[in-house]
């Protein structure tokens, strides 16, 4: 998974490949590996954990019937947790675009999910002067 680091995007969507295709026989695993790997490396650049992201999500996708319920639920909130965390980083530049899109997620009369208002929250705390 450090090659997803690696700039030249035809590498990158390699990556992104060999993750799904091992996620096909292996789904639990993969994803197990994915998020350590994630854990690991909290300071991964925003692209790159978009890469695994993403790889994550599409093997959740497809083998959503042969997941553990609990493994299901542990990835969910990991992936909730680094998606935040990616808008957090990307925020630290475009903050009036992250904000834009995370006030669209607040609707008249919903209690809006745990992760919006920890997004928005870590949003104002790296953004606050």
């Amino acid at each position: 998974m450090d090659a997803t680091t690696d700039k030249d995007p035809l590498v990158q969507e390699q990556i992104y490949n060999a993750l799904c295709y091992l996620g096909e026989s292996e789904p639990e695993e993969i994803l197990n590996s994915c998020d350590e790997y994630l854990r690991q490396h909290d300071k991964l650049a925003y692209p790159h954990r978009v890469i695994i992201l993403k790889a994550m999500e599409t093997v959740v996708k497809d083998n959503i019937a042969l997941l553990d319920k609990s493994t299901a639920k542990e990835v969910i909130r990991d992936w909730q947790q680094a998606a935040s965390n990616v808008l957090v980083a990307v925020g630290q530049r475009f903050i009036n675009k992250v904000m834009e899109e995370v006030l669209t997620k607040f609707q008249p009369g919903i209690l809006p999910h745990y992760f919006v208002m920890q997004t928005f929250a870590n949003l104002s705390v790296s953004n606050g002067e």
